[in-house]
This record gives structure tokens, sequence and C-alpha cells, in this order.
């Protein structure tokens, strides 16, 4: 489903030493994998994140989203397929606080061009569980329900891909550990999840770890060891 080989991505500055962010990162995510990226702050893995969800563009390299080359996309086609085909959960919930849960979740949709989006907001909020907390606002939720409101917002398109950018990370270890579950409960109904974390506990529900260090992936396994207890 994604192909990236000898991608880099350098940011310069006036009168400052280039700083390489990504360097020649090549990696390949099968349709319905979970992968997690993991890394230490400043390590790119942000950068990567933003290139492989569209938001970004290398400087160099060969990047094929279902087997199309992304340089080679219009702007039009890229914003399609973010919108359509990749959700975005990010560490901020980003939700706008003084609509409803219901509300939030249907903003996607204002650009989806969609005939109908009738039910896709409350079926995407009782996928993570809130289907009684759908005429809430922010205020009225937890730190916990508010991600997975956001979760729900980058369901509702039905995207490929959801790429989730430290989504725990303002959570306390529970509440972390129930987004976690959700990952781990729409990977296992067939969505290709990416995890950007530096926690490996988080990392070890995906299929395959990728570390990255100084823009560089220093490390692949397929078969990370399980961290976090079955039920």
């Amino acid at each position: 489903m994604i192909s990236v080989s000898d991608l880099c991505k350098t940011y310069k500055k006036a009168n400052a030493t280039p700083i390489t962010v990504v360097n020649n990162v090549s990696l390949s995510i099968e349709r319905g994998e979970f992968t997690a990226i993991v890394g230490p702050s400043g390590s790119g893995k942000s950068t990567l994140m933003n290139i492989l969800g569209l938001l970004d563009v290398s400087d160099s390299g060969s990047y094929l989203f279902e087997g199309r080359e992304v340089s080679k996309m219009s702007v039009d086609e890229l914003a399609e397929i973010r919108n359509k085909k990749i959700g975005f959960v990010f560490q901020q919930f980003h939700l706008l606080p003084k609509i409803s849960a219901k509300e939030n979740v249907e903003l996607p949709l204002i650009y989806s061009r969609r005939n109908d989006i009738s039910g896709l907001a409350e079926k995407a909020l009782s996928q993570v569980g809130l289907g009684d907390r759908m005429n809430h606002t922010s205020a009225e939720l937890s730190g916990g329900q508010q991600q997975r409101v956001a979760v729900a917002r980058a369901l509702v398109n039905d995207p490929d891909v959801i790429l989730a950018d430290e989504p725990t990370g303002n959570l306390d270890s529970a509440s972390g550990t129930e987004i976690m579950d959700v990952f781990k409960q729409l990977h296992s109904n067939g969505k290709t999840i990416i995890l950007i974390t530096h926690d490996m506990n988080n990392a070890s529900y995906a299929q395959k770890i990728l570390k990255i260090v100084d823009g560089t992936i220093t490390e692949q396994n397929a078969k990370p060891q399980t961290l976090n207890p079955e039920p």
C-alpha cells in the first residue's frame, strides 16, 4: 500500500547549517498492517509521518501510495487522498470547544462531497464507544473521551489508513491504554494503522516496529515482543 525509497528531507535557514531530519528512509507498509515508528524527540518521526500523510513533501526519493508516485500528483489529488483515504489523530485533540462531539466528527464530511452524510458521525462515534456522548461538548468530556472523538473524526470518511502521532501523549496511563485498545480493535477490523510514538509499550501493539534515530531507520522488527498483557 505504501512504498518509500530513499526519502530525504532537509530544513534550511539563512545563516544556519542545514538540518537533515529524514535521511535516506526506505520502508513499506502493507494494507491492513499495524506499524509503529518509534524514536525520541527530534528523531524525525513526526516529519516522516507528515510526509507519509501527504502533509509535507520530501526533497528527494520516491513515495508510492497505492502504486502511484506522490511527487507526480496535483495539489487537488493530494487533498482528495488526505480527505478520503487517510485519517489523522494527533497528540493535541484539535476539537472545536463550543460544538458537540457529533458536530466535530462531521467536520471532515464538509469537504468529502458525499451526497448523503446522515448517520456517518453517529456510526464513527459508536465505533469508539461514545455513542451515548455524541451531543456533549469537549468541556463535558474527559481527556480520553476527547481523544476518542478525535479518532472518530479520523474514521468518519472510512479511510484506508489511520496515522496517529503520539495519540496518548496528553493522557493518563489508563486513558492511554483505552485509546491503544481502540486502535487494536480498528486494526482487527482491517484498518491500516501507522503509529508514531516514543513509547515502546504503545509500539508493542503493532505487528512491525521501525526505530528511527537522527532521521534514519536503524532497526526493523517484524515480530515485536508483546509488552501489553492480553485481557
